[in-house]
């Protein structure tokens, strides 16, 4: 009994320093919520729907992609992925779903949007950001990569070509 008295303070102290590096952590790197906004008329033919997160990178990324389709004649949605359970894949030409991949997983709802819409999956350009720049979901091709405002410009590049062709065709420069 005498060791278990010794041994707790140091497991107490070691919870107790778990728990504060993972509120640490969260609020370092967790995620705020997305401005949702349209851009030109829903009329459009062509339809481009942006789901991402709020962080620096991401809003940036996505104001980019916007300014790129927004002279276009694309009717362009932004929304937080925490809207994503109201969106139906088949309203949308195109679908740019933009997350971080944290605790080891993507965002419980991208994994249930996309797990409920494999079928539209053609239909989908899909960035998962992460400390080392490569997780993504099994069986999902997606564009990988870290959160560095100096790397915007090649994904607004890749990004924009993959949507090009989901959207070409369909819209006037």
């Amino acid at each position: 009994m005498k060791a278990f008295n010794k041994i707790w303070p140091v497991l107490f102290s070691l919870l107790l320093l778990f728990l504060i590096f993972l509120m640490w952590y969260h609020n370092t790197y967790a995620m705020s919520e997305a401005s949702e906004f349209d851009k030109n008329s829903i009329s459009l033919d062509s339809k481009l729907l942006i789901a991402t997160q709020g962080s620096k990178f991401k809003n940036r990324l996505t104001q980019e992609v916007v300014a790129y389709y927004k002279m276009k004649e694309v009717y362009i949605k932004v929304i937080d992925i925490s809207s994503l359970e109201r969106i139906n894949p088949i309203n949308y030409d195109a679908i740019l779903l933009v997350h971080t991949w944290a605790y080891w997983k993507p965002p419980t709802n991208v994994k249930l949007y996309i797990e409920r819409h494999r079928e539209h999956l053609d239909r989908m350009v899909i960035l998962t950001t992460s400390g080392n720049g490569t997780s993504k979901m099994k069986g999902v091709d997606a564009f990988t990569g870290e959160s560095r405002i100096e790397d915007i410009p090649h994904y607004v590049s890749t990004i924009t070509k993959k949507l090009d062709s989901l959207l070409g065709g369909n819209f006037v420069n």
